[in-house]
């Protein structure tokens, strides 16, 4: 019996690793936030695309809205920077949260080196959280990646989708399709970032659906994201209390 279990470990383990070493995709994991549509931000004017509504710098994990060009008067159908602040945080009676786990695939582009996630739906919380409000789709939530990457060089990443879209690389403003719109396109090259090979830097991203009757979300990138996905020493963690368990429910046969 303890050849036999052995035996199994030794499977387990190696299907483990295997499956870590040879992963297709990258799950990052972030926080959706689902509002009414009788919030500020929400169904108001359709702006197009207005860059300059949030502060370049990221300070606390939390985009400071400024206004478009740096002014404080109200733009991308943004009613306040109070109305924007309440975007990125949980707050009773404004807004409910829950996680949203995307797998980009290194199998959808002909490059393996670069990740994908895309739908021309997106759509995640139908249903759920405050729900349609009488819509086919939940229309109107914000959401949110907070990651990391060491850089390597070379690396890019590219965004194609609505509504607003800022993308933060060490705390500053890389990507920049604020306001109200149809699905529209941005991309950067880190190499134009002046960072350091090898260095760890944070990836923070910022999206938000405001509008009926369209929700496009697309990313491409080579940036090798940390991952949700557990390490493998926690998977091989998990394959030893399996293996205790099976040990104990034999014995007490």
């Amino acid at each position: 019996m303890k050849l036999l279990m052995s035996r199994i470990l030794v499977v387990f383990l190696g299907t483990a690793l295997s499956t870590v070493a040879s992963a297709t995709a990258i799950n990052l994991t972030g926080t959706i936030r689902d509002f009414n549509d009788t919030h500020a931000d929400m169904e108001g004017t359709i702006s197009g695309v207005v860059t300059g509504l949030v502060n370049s710098t990221l300070t606390g994990k939390t985009p400071v809205y400024v206004g478009a060009g740096g002014g404080t008067v109200a733009a991308g159908g943004i009613s306040s920077a109070t109305s924007f602040s309440q975007w990125n945080q949980d707050i009773s009676g404004v807004n409910m949260a829950a996680p949203l786990t995307l797998a980009l695939d290194n199998t959808i582009t002909a490059d393996p080196n670069v990740y994908t996630y895309t739908s021309n739906s997106f759509f995640p919380i139908d249903g759920q959280l405050l729900g349609n409000q009488g819509r086919i789709h939940n229309f109107h939530f914000t959401y949110e990646i907070n990651s990391s990457f060491t850089y390597q060089g070379g690396e890019t990443f590219s965004f194609t989708g609505d509504d607003d879209l800022w993308t933060f690389i060490d705390n500053q403003l890389v990507v920049d399709l604020g306001g109200v719109h149809g699905a529209a396109s941005s991309s950067v090259n880190l190499d134009t970032l002046g960072l350091t090979v090898g260095q760890i830097y944070d990836f923070d991203l910022y999206f938000a659906e405001r509008h009926t009757t369209q929700s496009n979300f697309r990313i491409d990138t080579s940036i090798q994201l940390v991952s949700s996905v557990p390490e493998p020493s926690t998977m091989a963690l998990m394959g030893l209390g399996l293996v205790g368990l099976g040990f104990r429910g034999r014995r007490s046969l």
